[in-house]
């Protein structure tokens, strides 16, 4: 393999990382948008300003759950 090749190769996995962040960081908002339709006597962000720690624990298991999520659907059962 030559090194053009070796660049663009990269240059496209660098791409497609890009990609995918901007992908995650979008559908993780709309994934909290929806907790935030789900729970409409709660306000997770007010309690979060107030350090209030048991909505942040339960803000952060929803959010890596979602990883989870995501990971298993990228990677598949092994």
């Amino acid at each position: 393999m030559d090194f053009n090749a070796l660049l663009m190769e990269f240059a496209r996995d660098i791409g497609w990382a890009v990609v995918a962040s901007v992908a995650m960081s979008i559908s993780l908002g709309i994934l909290l948008a929806v907790y935030d339709k789900l729970t409409p006597r709660l306000d997770e962000m007010e309690e979060l300003k107030k350090g209030n720690i048991a909505v942040a624990i339960v803000v952060a298991a929803v959010i890596l759950s979602y990883g989870f999520v995501v990971g298993m659907i990228v990677h598949g059962p092994k």
